[in-house]
This record gives structure tokens, C-alpha cells and sequence, in this order.
């Protein structure tokens, strides 16, 4: 199991420059693929339908699952063929983006390498919640391929400081 750094992005806070940045990027990037295609389409379409293309082209959509369980969220997502470091994971006080970027290549003739289909591939997904989160209480870790991110509701992160203070008196009464 790697631990993965999760960017925390507190209530009322900005965004970091390296989040909007990366936005940005992938959005140049979509932008240009969807105006190639445009341009040597043939048939009729539409600059949706040329953008939606360019994502699909550009960007892996995986597979992922959002659980709400015991005042979390966990979202678990195949990630298999990204290293720990390849992950980046942003936690916002209403949603979780996650993204990763890896590439793979080889020195020309090296260890006689006929043909290779790996290369760069990345993905981009923002999981907006139902409810808020404690930014502060928000881990990522990937096991066997698939990064599982666990974020605790602010509500609960509430109800247990409320909990403890409950706890606190009772001691000193107790006492």
C-alpha cells in the first residue's frame, strides 16, 4: 500500500495555482484536439460531439465507485499502471478531484523492443459530493492498482468534536 499526498483546499480558500493550472492545460489541450478534428471532419457534427471525441482521445475515463459509509465517502478508482507519485489528489470542502499522468518509452533499439503500445496516458475526474468534507481528514492510498480515497463528512468531524467535548464534561464531573 503507497500513501498518496492529498492537496487540502480549505472553505473560502483558493484554489493552488498548480490546480488551476493544470485545468487550464487539460482544456488547451481538448481544445486543440477538438479543432483537428473539426477540421478534418467530413461528415456533419458538432463542436460537442468534436470536444467529447478529443476527451475520450486524450484522457482515460476510469472506472470508479463513490461508497457513503459510517459519515465518509470513499471512492475507489482503477488506477492499475500509475505509480504513487503519478497521482495527485485534491480535496476541496465539496468534492474530491483526482488526476494522474504517466508515461512510458523506450530509448531507440533498446533490449530489441519491436513495437510498444504503452505510452502517455493520463485521467482528470472531479467527484462532487452530496454533503461537505473535513479537507483535514481526507487519505488516499493505492493498493493493487486501484487508488481508494476516504474523506470524512464535516458533519461528522463536527459530531465528534461535540462528542468529545460531551466526553470532556462528563469526566470532569465525574471527577
Amino acid at each position: 500500500m503507497a500513501t498518496i499526498a492529498v492537496e487540502k483546499v480549505k472553505e473560502g480558500g483558493s484554489k493552488s495555482p498548480a490546480f488551476t493550472d493544470k485545468i487550464e492545460k487539460m482544456c488547451e489541450q481538448i481544445r486543440c484536439r477538438a479543432h483537428e478534428i473539426f477540421q478534418h471532419r467530413e461528415a456533419d457534427g458538432s463542436a460537442e460531439e468534436d470536444w467529447l471525441k478529443a476527451e475520450r482521445e486524450l484522457f482515460l475515463n476510469p472506472a470508479s465507485e463513490l461508497i457513503e459509509k459510517k459519515g465518509n465517502y470513499e471512492i475507489n478508482i482503477a488506477a492499475a499502471g500509475f505509480k504513487p507519485d503519478e497521482i495527485k489528489v485534491s480535496a476541496l470542502p465539496d468534492s474530491l478531484v483526482v488526476s494522474g499522468e504517466s508515461t512510458h518509452s523506450h530509448e531507440k533499439n533498446e533490449n530489441n523492443v519491436r513495437f510498444c503500445e504503452f505510452g502517455r496516458k493520463s485521467f482528470f475526474r472531479q467527484f462532487p459530493l452530496p454533503e461537505k468534507i473535513n479537507a483535514d481528514k481526507v487519505t488516499a492510498n493505492l493498493t493493487d492498482g486501484i487508488l481508494h480515497v476516504t474523506a470524512q463528512k464535516a458533519a461528522s468531524a463536527e459530531k465528534t468534536n461535540e462528542e468529545k467535548t460531551n466526553e470532556e464534561k462528563t469526566i470532569k464531573a465525574a471527577a
